[in-house]
């Protein structure tokens, strides 16, 4: 939650190649005081069943610059819940199970008061990601 003094952030992934949110997708956060600042880790989440992390850490007082890793490779990987998914689904049975980008970074700055909602939509050989509301 933010206030006046703090930024705060919350995402979520849609997985393009079937239409569905990406369930179990680990996230971490970390934040840094300025663009010579270094980057602190604060933590991290995985995406629920809706493709949404919504227990990140708060950003510290001071934060103007924050990056979202997610370690989206696992997510790709024939066992997971998205092969699942697509037996049960009108999707790609046969996708590639490789991933061109097994992790994806984003970084952005933030004002202390504003809430950040950054939504990543994903495929296995590529990505978007814009600022949500």
């Amino acid at each position: 939650m933010s206030t006046d003094t703090t930024a705060s952030v919350s995402t979520h992934i849609l997985d393009t190649s079937v239409g569905r949110p990406a369930e179990g997708v680990a996230v971490r956060l970390a934040a840094r005081a300025g663009r010579a600042g270094d980057w602190r880790a604060l933590g991290g989440s995985a995406t629920d069943a809706d493709g949404r992390c919504k227990d990140l850490p708060d950003l510290p007082e001071g934060t103007t610059h924050v990056r979202l890793d997610f370690a989206v490779e696992a997510y790709f990987e024939p066992t997971s819940a998205t092969q699942q998914a697509d037996a049960q689904q009108d999707a790609p049975a046969n996708r590639d199970s490789e991933t061109f980008f097994p992790e994806v970074t984003i970084t952005f700055a933030v004002r202390p008061g504003e809430h950040y909602h950054v939504p990543l939509l994903l495929n296995p050989f590529g990505y978007s990601v814009y600022r949500g509301s």
